[in-house]
Parts: C-alpha cells; structure tokens; sequence
C-alpha cells in the first residue's frame, strides 16, 4: 500500500469514526467515550499526514509512532462501546477490525524505519 492509499484509507477510517460517534446514544458515557474516540480516530490521518511530511527518519519514526497510538487508542474506545453496551458488536466490529489492522500496519512502518536506521 502506498503513501496516496493509506491517506485515503485514514481519512476514510476518520469519517467512519464521525459516522459511528453520531450513533452512540446522548448519555454521560456515551458523550465521554464519543468525544475520546472522535479525537483519537481523526487524529490517525491528521498525523499520518503529517508522517509523510517528515524531514528525517527520526522524525517519521516518532511521528509514525503518535499514529500507531492513535489508532491502538482508537481501538481501546471501540472495545469499551461494544463491552459498555452502548453499540452492539455488529455495528462496531467492522471499524474496530480496521482500528487494527492500521494499528499493525504503523507499527509495521515505524519497526521497519527503526530497522533501517
């Protein structure tokens, strides 16, 4: 996957996190957990712009390690909306799934640039 795909695949990722927050239902917790997760899953495609913009391979590694938590956090809320009750696991599973897999695939990125350091 190259650099133009995995902006799209984090700026889609973003929207879908929008999409799902606007699900959860107005109460304290879901408002709590709603604003935790709209910041950490928009933050995995702001800052993995950003990671592409690095001027040293310092730089990409820490940068590409911010975006590796993001989406490890990202994942964190989605497990507690699913655990909480607040969404079933069918309408979360699929988001959290990606969650994943963006998380791998930024610690994949930042090991590999460590490797090559």
């Amino acid at each position: 996957m190259n650099q133009e795909e995995l902006k799209a695949r984090t700026k889609q990722f973003a929207l879908r996190v929008m999409r799902l927050v606007d699900a959860l239902p107005r109460s304290r917790s879901g408002n709590a957990i709603g604003n935790q997760l709209v910041r950490s899953g928009t933050s995995v495609g702001s800052n993995y712009r950003a990671t592409c913009r690095s001027r040293s391979r310092a730089e990409f590694i820490a940068k590409i390690g911010v975006v590796e938590e993001e989406a490890d956090e990202s994942a964190f809320w989605m497990e507690l909306i699913i655990d909480g009750g607040l969404l079933t696991a069918p309408k979360v599973t699929a988001l959290l799934q990606e969650a994943n897999e963006l998380t791998a695939i930024m610690a994949a990125s930042r090991i590999s640039a460590a490797k090559r350091r």
